[in-house]
């Protein structure tokens, strides 16, 4: 007896403007497929056919038009902008902003900025207009690392006063950041495949860290660097440190456990004039997690268990994120996950 199996053979050889009429003929039984095919071909057509596409998925549902989006990030041509425009002034969907704030005309970023409320708007739309140094830029509508980053990109100077603040501001808001807010590390921490807990690699430290230090201002930095080393001597001379390293922690508990000593230590060493949150009892950062819920006042309970919302991942950032890992990719493309989706700390 036989065994027959049947495989779907995908052809690869159809023609893309056939592929392009059988997407926009939503009876043709093929949308779905030549979507696919289309999506898998698009970075390596020629840019007659990029455009026809994306003005074809721009034209279609929610789904394929975010997908045209986030090419049009990169893959942008003037002609889009009435359709583009229409569309945000219509939807306001967050990917279509990400378009407009980046390719728009300046004046019409300044008419319209109050319309763009996505966490990250407001940064995108200032890089450009900041560029006019008579700009004055809201700095509370941007995190502390945002703001120097949109200083180092319209070469705005800085004193060595106001850098050696923004670093330890940037300390002061991670060690007193809400407790059940993750703290990343910068990307770069891990030696000999153990993670480097000290301030400098915060990673909300670490970028305005970086941004300074493209800024050239090394006397600052090297200031910095002795108050990390100082911070690091005591976290790894503490008794809280020398505890954890027996207590049979598996991974992830080490590394919070790290994290928190890390925490508490360069709070402590900061001066008084950063330590701006009032009333702010250092020792509760020791807390673990668990613990910390238990002991929080009834009413806050709820609010630290509920997840976080999490924050849109940058299309340049997971463009950067593919290009280190090309599985990513593939499972991006494969399960169509959305940029703005989770990507988990551990």
């Amino acid at each position: 007896m036989k065994l027959f199996m049947a495989y779907n053979i995908i052809k690869r050889n159809t023609p893309i403007a056939t592929l392009i009429k059988n997407y926009i003929n939503k009876n043709s039984g093929k949308v779905s497929d030549s979507r696919n095919e289309i999506q898998r071909r698009f970075d390596y057509l020629d840019w007659k056919d990029q455009k026809k596409i994306m003005q074809a998925f721009l034209e279609s549902g929610k789904t394929d038009r975010q997908w045209a989006y986030s090419k049009l990030v990169d893959f942008w041509d003037k002609s889009f902008e009435p359709k583009v425009k229409a569309l945000w002034e219509q939807l306001h969907e967050d990917k279509c902003s990400w378009v407009v704030t980046r390719h728009f005309p300046v004046d019409y970023l300044s008419k319209n900025i109050d319309q763009f409320t996505g966490d990250r708007d407001y940064y995108f739309i200032c890089l450009r207009l900041a560029e006019d140094k008579d700009y004055v830029i809201d700095r509370d509508k941007l995190s502390l690392s945002d703001y120097v980053s949109v200083l180092y990109h319209t070469d705005r100077s800085i004193s060595d006063e106001e850098a050696i603040d923004f670093l330890f501001k940037a300390v002061c808001n991670v060690c007193t950041e809400a407790y059940h807010s993750y703290t990343r590390l910068d990307r770069y921490s891990e030696i000999d495949g153990t993670k480097i807990v000290c301030p400098i690699n915060f990673q909300d430290v670490n970028l305005v860290y970086w941004y300074l230090r493209k800024m050239e201002l090394l006397e600052v930095l090297w200031k910095f660097d002795s108050w990390n080393e100082k911070v690091q001597k005591a976290i790894y001379s503490s008794s809280e440190y020398k505890a954890i390293l027996n207590a049979g922690l598996n991974d992830y508990e080490l590394r919070d456990a790290k994290m928190r000593i890390a925490k508490k230590y360069a709070y402590l060493t900061l001066e008084d004039k950063y330590k701006t949150v009032e009333g702010f009892n250092v020792d509760r950062i020791l807390i673990p997690r668990e613990r910390f819920i238990e002991t929080a006042p009834k009413e806050n309970k709820k609010m630290i268990s509920e997840p976080t919302t999490p924050e849109p991942v940058d299309p340049a950032v997971l463009k950067e994120m593919i290009e280190n890992n090309p599985a990513l990719e593939k499972l991006v493309g494969n399960l169509g996950l959305e940029a703005e989706e989770e990507i988990l700390p551990f």
